[in-house]
């Protein structure tokens, strides 16, 4: 399968880390390339928003097998009113897939918002095949992903919520990003859906006002399940006496008749499945085990 890489959002500050992604990603059996642009820099940006919005397009146009982005950051807010959105979703329909987190979840939710045109929530090639070491659940998984092996994921929750199912399209990603695409035409109205989320360097009160946000927009009400990703790398406060991510959990599950599960694998840590986003799935919870499949085969 062949792989392009690209840098649609923050500069790639050490060039070794990204020849290393390339050449693991190699090792695995992806014909890699890696855009022209990838290593520009701009500001703290991987080039100017021309040529971050040029290298977009012309991943359109070459249409690999997968786009993977280099690595997050921010920078693609910049760059939504001028993509061609039609450009971007004949290039799934062509049979590109394409493949991030964090900062591009404004992409992948515009599309969806714009086109109902399904990409991947999953690794980057610098923080994750670039590391020192690649997670034994995240380089399968994404493997799986990509040659359409893989059709379901599970993973283990709480107690509470046995027998609960239903089905609906899973969508969501970072959850900064999520809340700053609130009102504009890049924000997908998905009722019944499978709303997933995860944040980096955020208290849990910030999380926190992030989804009572989305509650009291009326979203997470809307939605049939909310899954709670890793909130990694958040510092305590002086101030919190006893305020946590489990006082966070509380609060959010107070504010919406949605059921809302934790345990989900995935974030700004190296763990993480590869999901895909604008899919209709099954769910459902045999004990503290739940399962996603996206497959009817």
């Amino acid at each position: 399968m062949s792989l392009a890489i690209w840098s649609p959002s923050g500069v790639v500050a050490k060039a070794p880390v990204l020849r290393k992604a390339a050449k693991r990603l190699g090792q695995m059996g992806f014909q890699v390339s890696v855009d022209e642009s990838a290593a520009r820099k701009h500001q703290r940006f991987a080039g100017t928003d021309a040529e971050r919005l040029d290298a977009l397009h012309r991943m359109c146009d070459v249409s690999p097998d997968i786009v993977l982005a280099t690595r997050g950051g921010y920078g693609v807010t910049r760059l939504l009113p001028q993509i061609d959105w039609s450009r971007l979703a004949s290039s799934v329909s062509r049979g590109t897939r394409w493949v991030g987190h964090s900062d591009l979840t404004a992409l992948q939710l515009g599309l969806l918002a714009t086109e109902g045109a399904v990409t991947w929530h999953g690794p980057m090639a610098c923080g994750d095949f670039g590391a020192d070491e690649v997670d034994d659940i995240t380089a399968p998984c994404f493997v799986e992903a990509m040659t359409g092996e893989l059709e379901a994921v599970g993973f283990r929750t709480e107690a509470g919520f046995d027998g609960l199912e239903g089905e609906g399209v899973l969508w969501g990603g970072n959850l900064s990003m999520i809340c700053s695409l609130l009102g504009t035409p890049w924000f997908p109205h998905i009722e019944g859906g499978v709303l997933f989320v995860e944040d980096v360097n955020e208290h849990p009160y910030r999380v926190e006002r992030c989804l009572l946000q989305l509650a009291q927009a009326g979203v997470l009400d809307r939605q049939a399940a909310v899954l709670l990703g890793e909130f990694s790398d958040w510092r305590k406060s002086p101030l919190d006496k006893g305020y946590g991510l489990k006082s966070m959990v509380q609060a959010v599950r107070a504010a919406t008749r949605t059921p809302v599960l934790t345990g989900l694998p995935f974030g700004h840590v190296p763990t993480k499945l590869t999901l895909p986003v604008g899919e209709k799935v099954r769910w459902g919870v045999m004990g503290r085990d739940v399962m996603l499949a996206w497959s009817d085969h």
